[in-house]
Order: C-alpha cells, then structure tokens, then sequence
C-alpha cells in the first residue's frame, strides 16, 4: 500500500508540475499574477480530488490507512516544494514560506490541508464512508 501511495503522490507531483506549466505560460499572460494563481489553484484542486477518487480503490485502505496517506502525501508535497524552491530555483526562505502565507493570499498551505484529506474525499465520493453500527 505504501508503494501505491508513493506511485499516487509521483502522479499528483507531475499533474501539478503541468498545472504550474500552464499558470505561467498562459493563465499569467492573460490573467495577471494574482488571478492565474487563484484559477490554477481551484484547477489544481479538482485534479488532485479526480486522481485521489479514481485511484482510491487501488490503493486498497482502510479509513484509517487513508488518513495515514493523505499525510503522507501532505508531508512529501511539501518537502517537495520547499526543497525544489529552495535548492532547484534558489529561493530565500522567507520567498518559500511567502507562498504558504494564508493573510495574504497564498494558497498553498490550504492546498497542502485539502492534499491531506484527498482520500477520505476520493472515498467519500466513491460512497466509501465509514458508518456507525446502529442499534436496534
């Protein structure tokens, strides 16, 4: 399961990547900064709710498990981000966390809280919920 997890989580990084591809060749140019981050932000979301809901039933876990990874896949984004942007691209750090500064408008650390969540919410799409047992 963990395998999976981490093959899912490759999937998600390279989505993405193309998402970030696509805010800085078209969305800024016509949109302007601000915007283009905003729709690439809500686009990215519903790619990352599709993929966690059509790979939810081969990753074969428990509710519980799925807890597990969607932390998992939380925590290897955001290494992912931070090292990429601090290593790859020579951000400062202070540029790095700028971007997970909810008080003025970025978005990626809600990002990284709906990440955590995608597969309770791909399973609950798919009617995959626990349920309490009911007495009679």
């Amino acid at each position: 399961m963990v395998l999976r997890s981490l093959v899912i989580w490759l999937i998600f990084i390279f989505v993405e990547s193309l998402n970030g591809t696509a805010r800085i060749l078209w969305l800024i140019p016509a949109l302007g900064n601000g915007l283009a981050h905003q729709v690439s932000f809500v686009i990215g979301l519903l790619l990352m709710l599709t993929l966690a809901t059509v790979f939810v039933p081969w990753l074969r876990a428990s509710w519980v498990q799925s807890i597990g990874i969607g932390l998992l896949w939380a925590g290897l984004t955001l290494a992912f981000e931070v090292g990429l942007g601090r290593w790859g691209f020579g951000y400062d750090w202070g540029q790095i966390w700028a971007d997970y500064d909810l008080t003025h408008g970025a978005l990626m650390s809600l990002g990284l809280g709906l990440m955590a969540l995608s597969p309770m919410i791909g399973r609950m799409i798919r009617g995959w919920v626990p349920h309490r047992r009911q007495t009679v």
